[in-house]
């Protein structure tokens, strides 16, 4: 399925723009977005902003002009399937955790700590709408289709059948709410922000993404890398991994063969190993082979993850170790 950003154009106004600038969820995921502000040869970049399917939140406060801005979002980690991703073409500096960068435009490389390039869209300011909708395909009319078709996104990845992910209302639909609402305690005047709120909890603890991401759920950063094992065996890293960040490290479909994991503190203490031995480097890196000390790597211990029969999963790794 292809997936588009869909901006309504902006306009400069004659007087100065009091509007602020406002995206809307028209998808049925539930979406992380972030922003970037250029002016003249330097650029604010924030994110993230929690957006539910079928509402609006404002990203920039106004008065919006006399400077160029870029968009992206992404799907949050709790659906089920491969990632995805509304953007451009235009390499912008980010964190996996909520942030505020200032960086020069002219700055080749993302240089802060537990920085990486995402690819940003432009927004044109053209129009008189000082908002913009993210579509998916085939686009949901309105964004009341996008809230349910998003329910229905979220009681699939619970494990609820629910037919097709789309606008319509379905009696398998009602069926599958009404039990999720009563198995979670909700109350009757439990609005939308809760209904979510406690999808996206109990789907985030049952479903994992297709692949493999690492959480950190500890309260400072650490390093991970894996490794895969078979006929080939290989392992890479190093991913540094903000407190409460999660990083996606494999995004294709699990294979037969388990992952494993390493995750040290930026001290170089273990919290995450095991018996199975794998390269590793100071540096970052990415070898096939065992055949470590020949090629001046190092070896370490690797524990085993993810294992046969798996499309996805996630490793939480909380202070004292791994917890999932």
């Amino acid at each position: 399925m292809r997936y588009v950003l869909a901006a309504c154009l902006l306009m400069i106004l004659a007087a100065p723009a009091k509007a602020d600038l406002r995206v809307c969820n028209r998808t049925s995921y539930i979406l992380q977005a972030a922003t970037s502000t250029i002016k003249n040869t330097d650029s604010l970049t924030q994110g993230w902003t929690r957006i539910i399917p079928g509402d609006c939140a404002t990203v920039i406060k106004g008065p919006l002009a006399n400077a160029s801005y870029l968009v992206y979002a992404r799907s949050a980690l709790v659906h089920a399937g491969p990632p995805r991703a509304w953007g451009g073409a235009f390499p912008v500096c980010v964190k996996d955790a909520d942030f505020v960068l200032h960086q020069a435009v002219t700055q080749p490389y993302c240089t802060a700590p537990d920085t990486f390039a995402l690819p940003f869209a432009p927004v044109n300011l053209k129009g008189a709408d000082w908002r913009m909708d993210f579509d998916e395909s085939p686009a949901l009319a309105t964004l009341t289709a996008a809230q349910l078709a998003g329910v229905k996104r979220l009681l699939s990845d619970n494990g609820y059948q629910v037919g097709a992910i789309n606008g319509a209302t379905s009696k398998p639909t009602g069926v599958a709410l009404a039990d999720f609402r009563k198995k979670a305690g909700m109350k009757p005047v439990d609005g939308n922000s809760q209904l979510f709120a406690a999808l996206e909890k109990q789907a985030g603890a049952k479903s994992a993404p297709q692949g493999y991401a690492i959480c950190n759920d500890s309260a400072e950063p650490l390093l991970a890398a894996i490794a895969l094992g078979g006929t080939r065996p290989s392992s890479r890293g190093w991913w540094r991994i903000a407190p409460k960040a999660c990083a996606r490290a494999l995004a294709d479909p699990l294979g037969g063969n388990p992952v494993y994991l390493l995750a040290q503190k930026m001290s170089g203490a273990v919290l995450v190993g095991g018996a199975e031995k794998f390269c590793t480097a100071a540096a970052a890196f990415a070898v096939e082979g065992r055949n470590c000390t020949a090629r001046g790597m190092s070896e370490a211990g690797f524990a085993v993850t993810a294992g046969h029969g798996l499309a996805g999963y996630i490793a939480h790794i909380g202070a004292a170790g791994l917890a999932r």
